[in-house]
C-alpha cells in the first residue's frame, strides 16, 4: 500500500520557556513515523529554530538516541539513494532533514508485527522549510533529489554496520514507489538490491523482534 503524507489532525504543539513554538509533530500513515516541523523564532537579526531536542521529542512519545550525524550531497537532480535499512541488533532510527535543494523522501515499513507492514509513504522536503522526517527503526529509507546540489542531514540512532545493511530495489514492482523524476544517477549497489519477492521470507525473519518492540 502506498500513501502520501497525511499528518494526523491531532498533531501536538510543544512550547519553549518563552512561549515560542518549538516543534509540531504529525504522525504519518506508517506507525511511529513522523513529520516534525520546526517553526523559527524571527527577529531583527534573522531567525532561530531548534533542530533537535531529545526531551521535547520524548514528551510526545518519540525516543531518539543520537550516535551518528551524517551529511550527503547529491550533485544531480533525479539522483536516488536507497532504499536502506539495518537489521537487528543494529536497527536504527533516522531523523532526516533537507538543508539545501529539495527531495522526495520515501519510507517502507519492514516490521512484520506492524499494522502498517510494507506500507510506503512519500514526503517532500525542501531546504529551509524547517521540516524533518523521523524514520522508525526497521523501516527502509531512501530519497530522490529534485534539485541539483541537494544536501541532506541524517541524525542516526545507531552506528553504521555494513554486515547488518539490507536494501530494497528502487523500482521493485511490489512496492510501486512513485519517483517524481526519471532516475539520473544511482549507485550500482542500490540498483542491484534483491526484489522483495526474492528476499521477503529471510527479511521477515531478520526483522522479527520480541512482542512489544514495535517502536524499537
Amino acid at each position: 500500500m502506498i500513501e502520501d503524507e497525511q499528518p494526523s489532525p491531532a498533531a501536538r504543539w510543544i512550547a519553549n520557556l518563552v512561549g515560542v513554538v518549538v516543534m509540531q509533530c504529525s504522525e504519518l500513515p506508517i506507525v511511529g513515523a513522523f513529520v516534525i516541523d520546526h517553526p523559527p523564532h524571527r527577529d531583527e537579526r534573522g531567525s532561530f529554530a531548534r533542530a533537535f531536542c531529545q526531551r521535547d521529542l520524548a514528551d510526545v512519545g518519540i525516543d531518539v538516541t543520537v550516535r551518528q550525524v551524517n551529511l550527503s550531497l547529491s550533485r544531480e537532480a533525479g539522483t536516488v539513494r536507497g532504499l536502506h535499512v539495518q537489521v537487528p541488533p543494529h536497527h536504527e532510527q533516522k531523523l532526516v532533514r533537507c538543508t539545501r535543494g529539495a527531495l522526495i523522501d520515501v519510507i517502507v515499513d519492514l516490521r512484520p508485527e506492524s499494522p502498517s507492514y510494507l506500507r510506503v509513504v512519500h514526503v517532500q522536503l525542501v531546504g529551509g522549510d524547517g521540516r524533518s522526517v523521523l524514520v522508525p527503526a526497521r523501516c527502509a529509507h531512501g530519497f530522490q533529489s529534485l534539485a541539483d546540489d541537494t544536501e541532506v542531514l541524517y541524525v542516526v540512532s545507531q552506528f553504521h554496520s555494513p554486515a547488518a545493511e539490507r536494501g530494497l530495489r528502487w523500482n521493485d514492482p511490489a512496492l510501486g514507489i512513485r519517483w517524481p523524476r526519471p532516475v539520473s544517477n544511482i549507485s550500482a549497489k542500490d540498483a542491484s538490491w534483491p526484489l522483495l519477492a526474492e528476499q521477503e521470507p529471510g527479511l521477515r525473519t531478520e526483522m522479527t523482534m520480541r512482542s512489544g518492540a514495535l517502536r524499537s
